[in-house]
Order: C-alpha cells, then structure tokens, then sequence
C-alpha cells in the first residue's frame, strides 16, 4: 500500500489570520511539503495541474524536477496531467526527462480537468473531451514504447519516423493512472491498457465513486489483465487532524467555511457523508481503513492536507502526525490484503515485470 499527499496549489489569504499569499510562497511551499512528506514516511508526493488563478500548478514536471533535487525516496507523481490539451509529444519528453533525473520515481495520472476554458486557451474544443483523451493517451504510450514513430489521428499533425527523446528509463515508461469523477470511458480506457485507474474521492460521498471503480474492475478482468481484485486502484482523501477531535473541529471550520465547494453545507454533515476526515489521528485511522470496506483492496492513498489557505506551519503539523499513524495504516492494509493483489506500482518492479515477460 502506497501513501501519499497530493497538492492543487491554490493560492488563498489565510481565512483565520487575513495574511495573503503569494505565487512564489505557494510554489516554495508546495516543495516543502514534498520533502517534509518524505521525512514523515511518505511514499508519493502528487501535484495537479491547472492553468488559471488561483492556482499555481501550471507546470508539473518543473516543479516535480525540482523537488527531485531535494528529496531521495518519494514518488513523484501528478494529481492530474491534462491529457486533452498537452501535446502528447512534449508529455512523453517532459517526463523521460524527470524520470532519467529522478532514478525512475515518477508516475503519471491522466485526467481532461474541471476547468472548461482550458479547452481553447490551448487551441481544442471541450465537445471533444473524450476522443481526445482516447486519441492522445494512444499516441503517447506508443511514444514511450516504440524507438520509431508513424502515427496519424484526428487533433494534431502526423508524425512520421518520430523517435520520442529521451527513452524511458531502463526501457520502463512511468507508470499511468486514469483519473476521473464521472466518466465510465476513462475507467474502460484505464482497464483496456492495464493501467491504473484513480478515483478522486473528495467531495463527493464515497458511492458516488464505487460504480466507477467496479466497472474499471470488470473491464480490467475481461481485457485479460488479472483478477478484479487485482486491478490497480488508488483513492483520494482530504483529512484535517488535532490530537483531539473537538480541536481539529474548532480549527479546521473557518478554513472549511471559506471552501465554496461545500455549498455551505455544515461540516459535521460533510464529515459524516463523504471522505473529509476532520478529527483525532485515531478517528483518521479508522475512517481510513473503511475504505476498504467499500471499494476492496487497493494501491495508492492520496491525501489532501493544504487546501484552503491553511498555513504551511499547520501543513507540517498534519505531517508530523501522520508521521505517527502510517505505521498503523500500513499494518492494518497489509494484514487485510490477500496474498495474491498486488502492491502499488514502481519502476523497479514494473521492470520486473517487463523482463518476466520478456523471457516467456
């Protein structure tokens, strides 16, 4: 079981202090939080990407690059890459170009966004969403696993005797999740190759997920793959912790009050009726675990802890503690999860695999 934390880079005054922010505070502290997750135990650091205020997240390879140079262990990985409006090309060279500089730790999570004018600000129309999803993402695997390239499809120019530079490390191209809220044809696209499919699992309540991932399951099984229960699954979670309980509440309100995306709902409601786990380190271990209980064995868990204008000293707290409860998280999955499903995915085993497959 992989644990991480993933980041949307919003760029918010403080709700409770009045103090601002800046772009640069932001993206520094986006980096800190990087390293510190490594130190606390962390598996995966993710970042998303967005191209329009608030956020800052517009380049991830760039900052993942950097964060590269600073940490030793953690996977690097996207929250979402914008798989409708990058140019594939540039996908697969941007990140061969990290995975070479990070000794392998990076993977991908391929998502078309929530942010419609991204369509045409590079140049596509949002109709075309999920051809372009379907179309792009096909042309970049072969990128990764091809030395030499003729392609020619329906959005961008053909290519021909493209070789894609540099090559995967140890011919392994990253590993790719598929990442959606609501559409059955990205779960299909993920279970058709093989690849992992992430659902995002924050502000919605859990079963508004569970069909997407069951279909992800059976298709996986049917394309001849493994097992369902051998399909590579990840979740999100958005968590806000206290030693007690009833300080994490108090705390955490005026922050969860200025998120316009709770509707103004209460907070004990949203607690109660989707992922957002605001409370003591043992009620996060317990509402963490449930999880299972809904979706089955999974992979990765990626948590979301400095949304909202939070400060960076409060982010590092949550750290610290979460530093504390990942051996017990960890324990608790393990002894759960049968023998035969597998563990989250890295570029050491995932060349593994490659050369047992090889040798067949």
């Amino acid at each position: 079981m992989q644990f991480g934390v993933f980041t949307i880079g919003d760029v918010k005054a403080d709700p409770v202090s009045g103090k601002p922010s800046s772009e640069q505070t932001r993206l520094k502290m986006m980096a800190a939080i990087a390293e510190k997750a490594e130190e606390v135990g962390f598996d995966v650091f993710a970042t998303g990407e967005h191209h329009n205020p608030p956020f800052v997240a517009s380049s991830p390879s760039t900052l993942l690059a950097f964060i590269a140079a600073r940490t030793e262990r953690i996977i690097l990985s996207t929250s979402t890459t914008l798989i409708t409006t990058n140019d594939p090309v540039k996908i697969a060279e941007d990140f061969a170009v990290l995975q070479h500089l990070a000794n392998g730790r990076v993977d991908l999570m391929m998502g078309r966004g929530n942010t419609g004018p991204v369509y045409p600000w590079f140049g596509q129309d949002i109709r075309n969403g999920i051809p372009l999803a379907i179309e792009n993402y096909d042309l970049l695997r072969r990128l990764w696993r091809e030395d030499v390239v003729d392609w020619e499809g329906k959005f961008r120019t053909p290519l021909q005797g493209f070789t894609s530079t540099p090559r995967p490390l140890a011919d392994t191209p990253p590993f790719v999740w598929h990442g959606s809220v609501r559409s059955p044809e990205i779960a299909e696209q993920a279970a058709y190759y093989g690849d992992g499919f992430f659902a995002n699992h924050i502000f919605f309540p859990r079963r508004h997920f569970v069909s997407l991932v069951n279909l992800y399951r059976q298709r996986f099984e049917h394309y001849g793959h493994g097992r369902q229960d051998q399909a590579i699954v990840g979740l999100g979670g958005q968590v806000f912790m206290r030693r007690k309980s009833q300080d994490a509440l108090r705390d955490y309100r005026p922050y969860f009050r200025a998120m316009p995306i709770y509707g103004g709902a209460s907070l004990e409601d949203v607690t109660e009726q989707t992922p957002l786990t605001v409370g003591s380190p043992q009620e996060v271990i317990d509402k963490t675990l449930s999880f299972r209980d809904t979706f089955g064995d999974y992979q990765r868990q990626l948590f979301n802890l400095d949304a909202g204008g939070l400060p960076a000293k409060t982010v590092m707290e949550q750290l610290d503690l979460f530093g504390e409860i990942l051996p017990v998280l960890r324990r608790e999955f393990d002894a759960r999860r049968p023998a035969h499903v597998p563990d989250g995915p890295t570029h050491p085993a995932l060349g593994r695999q490659a050369d047992d497959t090889k040798g067949r």
